[in-house]
């Protein structure tokens, strides 16, 4: 691993960079929107003073360029020298054959459009038209560099005082907002003049993605007063050498496991339940998490499958303040996530964890698609539930069946219901259910779930809603394909005494799965502070298989952090795009991204700078 800290620019530097900035936003509503057209181009390069002709133009925009982003922006403007007032006067004496400071129509014409870049007569009127002030048949040249010179000037210094003016720029989440270029087209001609800044029209972003093509460029313009460079190469899974066997006589050892689901919610985030762990005694532990393999599945691949897993380990105190971490799993052994070490006796806490790289929501594309039948009326008249319908309800009684005994306990099915409905079911309504469905030792059957489902379908009179709302909260689209959940295994084997898990919905579960995380990533890095920021550290966390990063504010206000990881290669971001920002309130840490590899079996590099503007 290794970090890099930019150096503290000069002020001419940042003098530079500020009036660089104040042209890019003139043009477009965000630094982190990226430049789509040679036009945009054009238009961005006369913002800040520069003259580009198409020959420029094409240097930098080529047949294979899709985009150009801010830090590209910089390092052009930087190459491309201002153009000034006595360059364009020599320009215009050569024109001048009478040699008495005007220029006719004609004069103009011959010279623009049969030397250099040859110009349409068109667009030669249109200059002459523009740049004839006092409408007299003749072009004062000195009058009008004059004016040019004044108009650039003067859209720099308004593209700066809203620069100054506008805070909120300064504090935007960047990343947010497109610019979308206005119709007219921009002229190429060689003197011609700025167009002072418009509001650009907001439209969704979507040049961000970590699909779109990286930038190519190092990102040099982000040598600011305050940011952090962090750049990790990584070898492919296949070749790690840091792998835990397992146990031998593994076989011999006592075991118990317990299931469960990852859900994505409405807003992104994901919940799971929690577990309780006992042990009755000190004792080494084999301890797993894996992806979960339904049955009628195993002809096709099931997606989840590649959802990254973690378990953490946490001492159960009685309050949030009182539990540690213990341990969390950091190998892999393909679906596997494996911790082995001893523990002691007592209780701990089980927190499943997915960094949300593969587990993330989904277009709905299946919504304009006619949805699969889930009820059907039988030769004799009668409701029944079709056969794909009784497919994804078995492999749901799979998931809820918690302990994988086959049978439905209250409490199982009560995660179901809650899931579900968001309502209890009581002993009392249990005791109709035995009297109605298939049950056995008080618990219900896999005939039972399917007959309780059924009723609940003919109650209804054949209407599948209740039926999409239950399938739905479960992760299913109207394809009835599981795309918004990962059903899991935890599996806990201990050599010398029997481990008891049993499930729990903490309240205080997700605060504790955060709390462990962040203590996972600040325990195994050092923090590195933003260049001139001493209240702003950064934590890059290192595992096997994942980087997470984590944001410590330790001032005495909050501050917005930019993200940029258009340097990586072959990298997932949780945040599911490669430039973003991230507000730390006040004396907060804050989990900033996981990464994870989208092909483990190739090479992965993680390359990210977080920086600060000035004044945020």
């Amino acid at each position: 691993m290794s970090f890099q800290e930019t150096p503290v620019p000069s002020d001419e530097d940042e003098a530079f960079y500020v009036h660089c900035r104040a042209a890019y936003l003139a043009v477009f509503r965000s630094s982190l929107t990226n430049i789509s057209s040679k036009q945009q181009l054009c238009r961005a390069l006369q913002q800040a003073g520069r003259n580009p002709t198409h020959a420029t133009l094409n240097k930098y925009w080529t047949p294979r360029t899709s985009k150009l982003n801010f830090d590209e922006f910089f390092e052009i403007l930087k190459s491309e020298t201002k153009t000034e007032e006595t360059e364009l006067m020599r320009a215009f004496k050569k024109m001048d054959v009478n040699n008495d400071g005007y220029i006719s129509h004609s004069e103009l014409e011959k010279a623009l459009t049969t030397r250099g870049e040859k110009m349409t007569t068109e667009e030669v009127n249109a200059i002459f038209s523009m740049a004839d002030i006092n409408k007299d048949g003749k072009l004062d040249y000195a009058e009008f560099c004059r004016l040019l010179m004044s108009t650039v000037e003067q859209c720099q210094m308004a593209a700066l005082e809203r620069l100054e003016a506008n805070a909120k720029l300064k504090r935007q989440n960047f990343g947010s907002q497109s610019y979308s270029p206005p119709k007219s087209s921009v002229s190429s001609a060689a003197a011609t003049l700025p167009q002072p800044p418009e509001t650009p029209r907001a439209e969704s972003d979507t040049t961000l993605k970590k699909d779109s093509r990286s930038s190519s460029r190092p990102s040099s313009a982000r040598s600011r007063r305050s940011s952090l460079s962090n750049s990790i190469t990584m070898t492919s899974s296949t070749n790690k050498a840091s792998k835990i066997p397992e146990p031998s006589g593994l076989q011999d050892w006592h075991h118990s496991y317990m299931k469960g689901c990852f859900f994505l919610e409405d807003d992104g985030s994901i919940s799971s339940l929690q577990y309780q762990l006992h042990l009755p005694q000190t004792t080494t532990v084999y301890l797993t998490i894996q992806p979960l393999s339904l049955s009628h599945g195993l002809d096709l691949p099931s997606s989840w499958m590649t959802v990254d897993t973690a378990l953490f380990v946490t001492s159960a105190g009685e309050t949030k303040e009182d539990s540690t971490l213990v341990c969390f799993t950091e190998t892999k052994e393909k679906e596997k996530y494996v911790w082995k070490g001893e523990l002691d006796a007592g209780t701990y806490y089980l927190l499943p964890f997915t960094s949300g790289c593969r587990l993330k929501k989904r277009s709905k594309k299946s919504l304009s698609i006619k949805p699969i039948e889930l009820v059907y009326r039988t030769d004799t008249g009668e409701l029944d539930l079709t056969r794909e319908l009784r497919e994804v309800l078995s492999d749901i009684f799979e998931v809820i069946d918690l302990d994988g005994n086959g049978l439905l306990s209250l409490e199982e099915y009560n995660f179901f219901e809650l899931r579900t409905s968001g309502e209890k079911c009581d002993k009392d309504s249990w005791a109709v259910c035995k009297e109605n469905f298939d049950m056995r030792k008080n618990q219900l059957t896999r005939q039972g779930f399917m007959e309780l489902n059924l009723m609940e379908a003919t109650e209804k009179d054949g209407d599948p809603a209740d039926l999409w709302v239950t399938l739905e909260a479960m992760g299913y689209n109207r394809m009835l394909e599981l795309v918004e959940a990962c059903p899991v295994q935890l599996d806990v084997h201990c050599e010398g005494t029997q481990p008891a898990i049993q499930p729990l919905s903490l309240d205080s579960g997700p605060k504790l799965l955060i709390q462990a995380l962040q203590k996972s990533i600040t325990a195994k890095t050092g923090a590195k502070a933003l260049r001139g920021q001493d209240n702003v550290f950064i934590y890059t966390y290192r595992g096997e298989h994942r980087i997470s990063s984590l944001i410590a504010n330790k001032a005495n206000q909050k501050v917005t952090v930019h993200v940029n990881n258009e340097q990586s290669r072959n990298c997932c971001s949780s945040r599911g795009m490669s430039v973003f920002a991230v507000e730390v309130p006040a004396r907060t840490k804050l989990v900033c991204q996981h990464t994870l590899p989208i092909n483990e079996r190739q090479e992965w590099t993680y390359n990210c700078v977080e920086s600060m503007l000035p004044g945020t």
